[in-house]
């Protein structure tokens, strides 16, 4: 039986060794696991501390769109007070108006959770669009904020390219660009540029909507035999209905504000009263009415008008000098401050041949004595500066706002027009003969239209008297181009009546702030 034999390590601390080996390891594992730990706990605290920001931003925003609902409600209850209730600032500052002014912002809980401060900017003379930044800070990130800017107004009358009580036809030949709009229904065999709509899911259109009338038609439709544009090939999706109904009626009211505004009285029987002349009203000519007696506003390029009163017209003549008889009142009279002229008779308008610079609404209406009155166009009606964008005319008849039989051809008219109870048309037939027409069958014999249309009746650029598309058969312009003046959707003429209650026109963030 071999001895068991046994093997001992000579070498100095030689049971040591494996200890030495292992305990260097662990230390290094130890580091390597700590500082794995401090990544992650970097990690984790950089993830909580963006979600925290993120968090504390969209609370900045939320507050920030809570300070502009807060003044759209405001505005609905107090339209004209950009000063949030109190009575400073007494000017505004030049970019961001009144303010600010600072609110504490609450959950559906009542508990605290913010603060916003507003800024409000009050839209041009006459104008109910106001611009409102609102800057949001959550409560205990005083460094977190987010700031939105929002335009609230009414929409005006001005917002539609063509808007009317009544039914609408669009020839091939005739152009819309901009939003179109009728309480019964569109016949669209035209190109349009925006969007088509009526408060009716159908209608029948009347015979004086040619081929396709007298059957049920949708709210918007075409005849299918229009080959350019092509009805049946063109795209419907800017073609919607029914939407809700545009009120005229409001503008009954609207006539008389704007009287009140001109006179510089509003006491409850101010609409009754005859007033003397002055820039911004101007009284009856006489107490009994007639269609052809009235004033004549031309327009002048140096911002003023000058007012003549018109004893007569006649109007199969040749041009409006020849068709008016005219005797001067006043010449070069300022555009009043509000902007508004408020003429109690019939009016007829002209631009000087440069065009106007500045911004008015002449409203024609009898309130004080009897007659409905009627706003003629006579001549060129055009802004001095279209591309700027800072001229507007706003014209608002009682009854009608027609195109004289007389005027030029080609013809330009820029505006805002409305029609409270007639129409806004081409006169169809003369009133000192009522058997002739006038007509325009010429393509380059053209009128074009830039601005809106609101007609509680029926628009009409052309009227079609028998088969023949002649001048013997054709009343109007039979190429015409309507073209919507985009400066109107937030800028319109000087108190210009709005078609219903104050809403978000606009809404954007800004990096700036306030």
């Amino acid at each position: 039986m071999n001895p068991r034999i046994q093997h001992v390590d000579s070498r100095p601390g030689g049971q040591r060794s494996l200890e030495g080996f292992i305990i260097p390891s662990l230390l290094a594992l130890i580091i390597a696991f700590s500082m794995l730990m401090i990544v992650v706990s970097g990690v984790i605290s950089s993830t909580l501390g963006s979600a925290t920001r993120n968090q504390n931003s969209q609370m900045a925003l939320n507050i920030a769109e809570a300070g502009v609902n807060y003044y759209l409600w405001h505005m609905s209850h107090s339209s004209n007070d950009y000063k949030d209730g109190k009575t400073t600032p007494s000017t505004p500052d030049p970019v961001l108006g009144y303010g600010p002014y600072l609110h504490d912002y609450f959950d559906g809980t009542g508990t605290k959770k913010g603060t916003f401060s507003l800024y409000i900017q009050p839209g041009t003379t006459g104008s109910g669009v106001i611009t409102v930044r609102s800057k949001g800070v959550p409560l205990g990130s005083s460094s977190v904020s987010r700031t939105v800017q929002a335009k609230l107004g009414a929409p005006a009358f001005s917002t539609y390219a063509v808007v009317s009580n009544a039914e609408l036809w669009f020839g091939s030949t005739e152009a819309a660009d901009g939003a179109v709009h009728s309480n019964v229904g569109v016949k669209m065999d035209g190109s349009n540029s925006s969007s088509v709509t009526s408060s009716n899911a159908t209608y029948v259109p009347s015979a004086s909507s040619g081929n396709g009338s007298g059957t049920t038609r949708p709210g918007v439709w075409c005849d299918i035999a229009i080959t350019t544009p092509s009805c049946a090939a063109r795209s419907k999706a800017s073609w919607r209905y029914p939407v809700p109904s545009v009120d005229f009626n409001k503008i009954t009211t609207d006539l008389c504000s704007l009287k009140k505004t001109a006179t510089n009285n509003q006491a409850t029987n101010a609409c009754t009263l005859r007033p003397a002349r002055s820039s911004s009203y101007v009284p009856p000519r006489q107490t009994g009415f007639s269609n052809s007696i009235g004033y004549l506003i031309t327009l002048n390029s140096n911002g003023t008008y000058t007012l003549s009163n018109v004893n007569d017209e006649r109007d199969s003549r040749s041009n409006y000098t020849s068709a008016l008889s005219l005797t001067t009142v006043a010449s070069n009279i300022a555009i009043p401050a509000s902007g508004v002229i408020f003429v109690e008779d019939n009016v007829w308008l002209r631009t000087e041949a440069t065009g106007f610079d500045g911004r008015v609404t002449i409203a024609s209406a009898r309130l004080a004595v009897t007659g409905s009155t009627v706003a003629t166009i006579v001549d060129n009606l055009l802004y001095k500066d279209k591309a700027a964008g800072n001229d507007s005319i706003g014209v608002i008849a009682e009854n009608n706002v027609d195109l004289a039989p007389y005027v030029p051809a080609p013809l330009e008219v820029d505006g805002a027009f409305i029609a409270q109870t007639g129409r806004v048309q081409f006169r169809p037939r003369y009133n000192d003969n009522g058997n002739n027409t006038i007509g325009y069958v010429d393509p380059v014999k053209k009128l074009s239209f830039f601005g809106s249309i609101a007609s509680n009746e029926q628009w009409t650029w052309s009227w079609v008297r028998c088969g023949a598309q002649t001048t013997t058969c054709w009343s109007g312009f039979e190429y015409n181009e309507t073209k919507y003046d985009e400066n109107l959707r937030y800028n319109p003429p000087p108190s210009f009546p709005v078609t219903s209650t104050y809403d978000i026109l606009e809404w954007r963030e800004i990096i700036a702030t306030p």
